[in-house]
C-alpha cells in the first residue's frame, strides 16, 4: 500500500515539470520580422511566410513559423510541418479501465521533421508508462513502471490540399523497439500503413485516417484494421483572435489479440470505438497547448483517457531551403491540425 499512496505525488511532480515547460517554452525567443503592413496582399514575402504556406495550400499572415500538430487526437493530419523545422510533441494520459489493465500512466513523446514539401521523418515514444492491473481475488495489485515503444515512420504527401480538394498523404511506421509497459486496448503494432485526408469544409477543418497494422504476440500475427474522423472548429474567433479552437473525433480500431472485456467476460471479436473531445489553445504560432478526454463505448474500449500536451515547432530552420513560388494568398484563416 505504501508504493500505491506515492503515485499522487509522483503524478503531481511529472505535471509541475511538463507545465513549466510549456511556460518556459512560451517565452522562447521565435524569429518574427517585422511590420507585416509592408508586404502586398497577393503573396507572402517573407521566408517564414513561405514556409507556412508549405505545410497547407493556404498562407497566413503570420510571420513567425507555424506549429501543425498532430496530437492529442488519433487521426493524424495528412498536412506536414513546414520544411527544416523541428517539431516537437509532448503529453501525457491517464486511462482507466482497460480490459487488461485498471489504471495507466503514461508519458508520450513525437519528433516531426519535413525533409521535404512532401516527405516527413517522424519518431515516437512512450518514455515512461506506470501501469496497475486489475486485482485478483484477495491479492490488490501494485503498480508498475516501464517503457513503452519506439516507432519509426515516414508520411509522404501525394496531393497537396487546394479549394475542396483535400490533401492525400501515406503513412508508414515501423516499432524499432518494443517496451516492456502493458499496452491499452488498442494494443501495440509491429508495423503499420495510414492512408490519411486532410481538407476544409466551410469553416470545419476535417481529418480522417484508414489504418492497417501488424499486431504480434509470439508466434500468433494479426492484422489490425481502423477508421478515424476528426473536426476541428474555431471557438469564439473574433473576441480570442483564432486561438481556441474545439475538437470532436470518433475513431474505431478492431482488436485481434483482445478476448476479453472490461468485466472479464468473453469477446471472440472485440473492437474499439470511442469518442474524443479535445481543446486546442494556440498560445503562439508555434506552440499550441491541448487538453481533453477520451470516453470509450464498446465494452473492450478503455472507459475514460484524460490527456494534456502540447506542440512546438523550433523558430529556427534547421538548415537552408530554397524558396518556392506560390499563388495569392487565400482570404480567411486556416486552422492548423
Amino acid at each position: 500500500m505504501n508504493t500505491i499512496k506515492q503515485i499522487p505525488s509522483y503524478r503531481e511532480t511529472v505535471a509541475t515539470l511538463f507545465f513549466l515547460s510549456v511556460h518556459a517554452l512560451s517565452f522562447a525567443q521565435t524569429n518574427c520580422p517585422s511590420s507585416p503592413g509592408s508586404r502586398t496582399p497577393k503573396a507572402p514575402q517573407t521566408a517564414v511566410q513561405i514556409d507556412n504556406a508549405e505545410s497547407t495550400a493556404k498562407p497566413d499572415d503570420v510571420q513567425t513559423p507555424e506549429a501543425n500538430p498532430s496530437r492529442p487526437t488519433i487521426t493524424n493530419p495528412a498536412h506536414i510541418p513546414p520544411v527544416g523545422y523541428l517539431q516537437f510533441e509532448q503529453g501525457f494520459v491517464e486511462a482507466y479501465r482497460s480490459p487488461s489493465l485498471a489504471r495507466q500512466f503514461s508519458l508520450n513523446q513525437s519528433f516531426r521533421l519535413s525533409l521535404h514539401p512532401r516527405l516527413m521523418l517522424q519518431f515516437s515514444s512512450q518514455p515512461l508508462a506506470q501501469s496497475r492491473l486489475p486485482d485478483s481475488p484477495g491479492n490488490a495489485s501494485n503498480p508498475a513502471t516501464d517503457p513503452g515503444d519506439l516507432t519509426l515512420g515516414l508520411q509522404a504527401v501525394l496531393v497537396k490540399e487546394s479549394g475542396p480538394k483535400p490533401a492525400i498523404a501515406l503513412n508508414y511506421l515501423h516499432r524499432v523497439r518494443a517496451g516492456s509497459a502493458p499496452d491499452l486496448d488498442i494494443g501495440s503494432f509491429s508495423q503499420s500503413g495510414v492512408l490519411l485526408l486532410s481538407g476544409d469544409l466551410g469553416k470545419f477543418h476535417y481529418d480522417t485516417n484508414f489504418i492497417v497494422s501488424e499486431q504480434l504476440s509470439d508466434p500468433v500475427r494479426r492484422a489490425q484494421f481502423g477508421q478515424t474522423l476528426s473536426v476541428t472548429h474555431e471557438i469564439f474567433p473574433k473576441s480570442l483572435h483564432d486561438k481556441l479552437a474545439l475538437t470532436g473525433e470518433v475513431w474505431h480500431l478492431t482488436q485481434p489479440l483482445v478476448h476479453s472485456t472490461r468485466s472479464g467476460d468473453s469477446s471472440p471479436r472485440s473492437n474499439a470505438v470511442a469518442t474524443l473531445w479535445a481543446l486546442g489553445y494556440t498560445l503562439r504560432p508555434n506552440l499550441v497547448l491541448d487538453a481533453g478526454f477520451d470516453r470509450g463505448l464498446t465494452s473492450t474500449s478503455t472507459a475514460w483517457q484524460g490527456f494534456a500536451g502540447f506542440t512546438y515547432l523550433l523558430p529556427h530552420r534547421l538548415w537552408q531551403h530554397r524558396d518556392t513560388t506560390l499563388h495569392p494568398p487565400h482570404p480567411g484563416h486556416v486552422q492548423r491540425r
